[in-house]
């Protein structure tokens, strides 16, 4: 080995990857099986939960003790800063395949079936009254699908929650221009704050998730519309969850005196996190509230 890089941390091996493995596949099971009514469902569900929230906490404690502990110096900050960048581009390229499913419903599928180009025979013999139309709400409810309502409007509550995030994007970058400068106190309101508008956010979505399950109909069984909805905003309102989760814990090293101008690379590398989330939610509300 060089002497450049004689002093790269190699951390000890660890029992925390495979537990999470473990923890996120009970999560999916149980997922899974809870939806499709199975009562042992609940239980795996809570246990991989459970799981998953126990190895955040015990990994997240490691990782920051190594680097309170100034065992990760440049070429550490390098790495995990290609880590990151590697992460969120294979985050870009997960919700790209579902706006793609939504692209493909929406501009290829629904014409086809109502008989526009080649799918003139096909509109005959799969669906002759069926007529293209988006959001498809008219659907064979005779094969086991529910039909929606109504859909959920765009300037009610997610036209709240665009505002919300474009403002947390703000709060937090306040945060960092104080973290940069020294300022303490500025840091820590300026972060709390976004931590706030982070749980009003989803407070506020679940709030449209009982709306539209109890009182429009829309739900995950309402055809592909309620699938591709719950999907898309399901998925997102998960990342906004962990990413408030994750800026809840900057909030408290924050106020333990962690970081300082030139070394605050786990601040830095929430809020990249935080202002992906936020970009995928204007694309959201967009294509999927709004055109």
């Amino acid at each position: 080995m060089s002497d450049a890089h004689a002093d790269y941390y190699i951390p000890e091996p660890s029992h925390y990857p495979v537990t999470l493995s473990l923890s996120l596949f009970l999560m999916f099971v149980g997922g899974a099986t809870t939806l499709n009514g199975v009562s042992i469902g609940p239980v795996i569900l809570g246990l991989g939960s459970l799981g998953f929230v126990l190895v955040l906490f015990g990994w997240f404690g490691t990782v920051i003790g190594e680097s309170e502990g100034g065992k990760y110096k440049a070429q550490e900050d390098v790495s995990f800063r290609m880590g990151m960048l590697w992460f969120i581009f294979s985050e870009v390229m997960f919700f790209a395949a579902f706006f793609g499913a939504l692209y493909y419903a929406r501009m290829y599928s629904i014409p086809w079936l109502s008989g526009e180009g080649a799918g003139a025979a096909t509109n005959q013999f799969l669906w002759p009254q069926f007529a293209a139309n988006w959001p498809l709400l008219q659907i064979p409810s005779n094969y086991g699908f529910s039909e929606a309502k109504d859909v959920i409007g765009a300037w009610g509550i997610p036209a709240y929650n665009t505002a919300i995030l474009l403002t947390s994007g703000v709060t937090v970058t306040l945060a960092h221009w104080a973290l940069k400068m020294g300022n303490r106190g500025g840091l820590i309101t300026w972060l709390a704050a976004t931590v706030a508008l982070g749980i009003v956010f989803i407070c506020l979505q679940a709030g449209e998730y009982g709306h539209a399950y109890h009182e429009l109909g829309l739900t995950m069984n309402a055809g592909i519309y309620g699938a591709t909805f719950f999907m898309l905003t399901g998925f997102h309102g998960f990342h906004v969850s962990m990413g408030t989760f994750m800026l809840f814990i900057i909030l408290m090293r924050t106020t333990k005196g962690h970081f300082t101008p030139k070394h605050h690379f786990a601040f830095e590398g929430v809020a990249w996190y935080w202002h992906f989330v936020d970009v995928v939610w204007v694309g959201l509300f967009i294509f999927v509230y709004w055109v």
